[in-house]
C-alpha cells in the first residue's frame, strides 16, 4: 500500500470549495493526472454515487471505477476505487473552515497495489515520490481556480 497525504489552505468558503471538488465535470480544471471523465451523471454529493476516471501517470493511462462510501457535506468525502488488475484505492476529501473565512482543505489517498506485495514493491520503484508531488500540484491548481 501506498499513501499520499497533502493539505492546503485556499482563500474561498467551505462551500464554494465543496461543489468544485464535488463536481465531476470540474475534475479536469483542479485534478493534474485527470484525463477524462468516462461516467458521472447527476448529483454527486451523496454515498453510492458512482463515476468513472480515466487518469494518467507516468505515460500510461488508467480507467478507475469510484463509489463515493461517505459524504458530509462541506465537510468530508470519502471515494472507493478499483481499478485493473485489482487494484484499488481510498481517496479522502476533508475541508474545514478556518477562523478567517478560508477553507483547509486534507487530502489523502491510500492505493493498493495487485499482486500483494511484489506489486506494492513494483508501484514504488516505478512511480517514487511522484504521487506526493502530484498531490500538492493538484492542491495548487485547486487553490489558484478558487482564488481566481
Amino acid at each position: 500500500m501506498s499513501m499520499v497525504t497533502a493539505s492546503i489552505e485556499i482563500a474561498a468558503p467551505p462551500q464554494q470549495v465543496w461543489d468544485t471538488v464535488m463536481d465531476p465535470a470540474r475534475l479536469v480544471d483542479w485534478v493534474t493526472i485527470h484525463r477524462k471523465l468516462r461516467h458521472g451523471e447527476g448529483d454527486p454529493a451523496h454515498v453510492g454515487y458512482r463515476m468513472d476516471q480515466q487518469i494518467h501517470l507516468r505515460g500510461v493511462s488508467v480507467d478507475i471505477h469510484w463509489t463515493l462510501v461517505e459524504c458530509v457535506p462541506r465537510e468530508l468525502a470519502v471515494w472507493k476505487g478499483r481499478g485493473p488488475a485489482r487494484s484499488h484505492a481510498r481517496t479522502e476529501y476533508m475541508l474545514q473552515p478556518t477562523s478567517d473565512g478560508c477553507t483547509r482543505f486534507d487530502y489523502r489517498n491510500e492505493f493498493h497495489a495487485p499482486l500483494g506485495p511484489l506489486g506494492a514493491l513494483a508501484s514504488r520503484a516505478l512511480v517514487g515520490g511522484m504521487p506526493d508531488r502530484e498531490a500538492m500540484r493538484t492542491l495548487e491548481r485547486l487553490r489558484a481556480l478558487m482564488e481566481q
